[in-house]
């Protein structure tokens, strides 16, 4: 790949490594809960690449809190996931519990501006200016566009064969980011823009981790990293100075449409008071990198736990035909617990705190475990069996289910995310009976910083 690198990028991927601003306070070890003694870079490793059986392993070693080391040296990760200490984690004071800094692995790909990034006033301004494209009316309008979208993807499949419900999935997530939250409905625009979505996407942990060290962003597999991020940036600052030029910006109802229009009501010069191309740029990544993958994994996995049982897929079938949302979106909840797509939520302490009487020093991050939280016996009984009935009989409690995070930090898609893989879920199940190929299992694999299923999810739809 050989293009011009904007400025913009450059300068991004210089201001945002996550190892390039150094650690404000070291953390001695005899300041936090125990954990594995090994190098800092070993369990980073661990921890990107193999968290699924390493983490419950921790917590059997070493108890409900336990430590892990993570680059660069010096720096802890202390893991809860107890709902009282996941509800002192989300309630914390967010001038102490700094999200951004604790996502800052995301910060050479989402940028200095990015909801996931920022904190205290900065977070406070960009989720009030981003708020207005996700509220109940702006995602009733989106609601009909992915429901066509769905049904164009859907009507593709072929009665009677096996594929990929995640490769599928993935497809149907970028078409929904691209049109819906993009606004880009262009053909040669959208064809030039999938490709490098998909190489953005799919990325291995080594590459997130290799962002820390800057030699190695000359060498294979992370200078392709970044030069397709750079094509990326392009492509996205030449649609949203094409998208100013727009006469009909008033009529639009895609998500990049409404963002040019908000204002900032407190900005002293009115002139300013809008998103800038870079924090437009900022915003678009996230939600495409916090959106697309994200629920297609969902998807993926509620489809295939549905092909695995026939009486579970039987209601989830009936729920469809009835219009029962409620249970649809069940299903998609119950799917998104037994298969975390993200391992946990990061917070780093700016100021000393206490949580659960543990004093934990100022430089610590501290997680709420998604992970241990959603297989806790004593939240879900017989918790490895997949049941959708757990979302509508009250038997989830506050701060047991986090996929989306919590407090002020909780992700602001979390609504879109769940209506778009409700309206996917309903014409899928309204169209096919779902099942899955003889001797098919599954298992997750990490993937960037997402866990997807191994083998793809493999399902077999017949049409009725």
């Amino acid at each position: 790949m050989s293009i011009d690198i904007d400025p913009r990028t450059e300068a991004r991927f210089e201001r945002m490594r996550p190892l390039g601003q150094g650690i404000a306070t070291k953390v001695d070890p005899s300041q936090v809960p125990d954990g594995p003694k090994y190098p800092g870079l070993l369990q980073s490793i661990m921890l990107m690449r193999f968290r699924h059986r390493w983490i419950p392993s921790l917590r059997r070693k070493y108890g409900d809190v336990f430590s892990i080391r993570i680059l660069p040296e010096g720096r802890w990760l202390v893991v809860f996931h107890q709902p009282e200490h996941v509800k002192e984690i989300f309630a914390g004071d967010p001038e102490v519990f700094h999200a951004g800094k604790g996502n800052a692995i995301l910060g050479p790909v989402m940028g200095e501006h990015s909801l996931l990034l920022v904190d205290s006033s900065q977070h406070k301004r960009a989720r009030k200016l981003l708020m207005p494209a996700f509220n109940g009316h702006a995602l009733r309008s989106y609601e009909s566009m992915i429901t066509g979208l769905t049904k164009t993807e859907v009507g593709s499949w072929r009665s009677g064969e096996t594929f990929e419900s995640l490769e599928r999935m993935n497809a149907l997530t970028l078409e929904v980011i691209l049109q819906v939250v993009f606004g880009v409905t262009d053909e040669a625009r959208l064809a030039e823009l999938r490709p490098l979505v998909n190489r953005t996407v799919n990325v291995s942990p080594a590459v997130f981790l290799g962002w820390g060290f800057p030699r190695l962003q000359k060498l294979g597999p992370w200078r392709r990293a970044f030069e397709n991020q750079a094509a990326l940036d392009h492509v996205i600052y030449a649609e949203i100075e094409e998208r100013r030029r727009s006469t009909d910006l008033e009529s639009r109802t895609d998500v990049l449409s409404r963002l040019l229009l908000v204002r900032d009501e407190e900005a002293e010069d009115p002139a300013a008071s809008g998103l800038t191309d870079e924090e437009l740029r900022d915003q678009l990544v996230t939600l495409l990198l916090a959106g697309h993958e994200t629920t297609a994994t969902a998807l993926a996995w509620a489809l295939h736990e549905l092909g695995k049982d026939a009486d579970q897929e039987r209601k989830a079938r009936d729920a469809a035909a009835a219009g029962d949302d409620d249970y649809l979106e069940a299903v998609l909840k119950e799917a998104m617990r037994l298969h975390p797509v993200i391992p946990m939520v990061v917070r780093h302490l700016m100021k000393p705190a206490t949580i659960g009487g543990i004093d934990l020093p100022a430089g610590a991050n501290v997680a709420a475990s998604i992970i241990l939280a959603h297989e806790a016996e004593a939240s879900y009984p017989e918790h490895g069996v997949f049941r959708p009935e757990r979302f509508l009989e009250g038997e989830v409690a506050t701060n047991t289910w986090i996929p989306f995070g919590g407090g002020v930090r909780r992700c602001i898609g979390a609504g879109f995310s769940l209506m778009e893989g409700v309206a996917v879920l309903r014409e899928v199940l309204s169209t096919y009976d779902v099942s899955l190929p003889p001797g098919t299992t599954e298992e997750p694999k990490v993937r960037n910083i997402t866990s997807v299923p191994k083998h793809g999810a493999r399902i077999v739809v017949t049409k009725r």
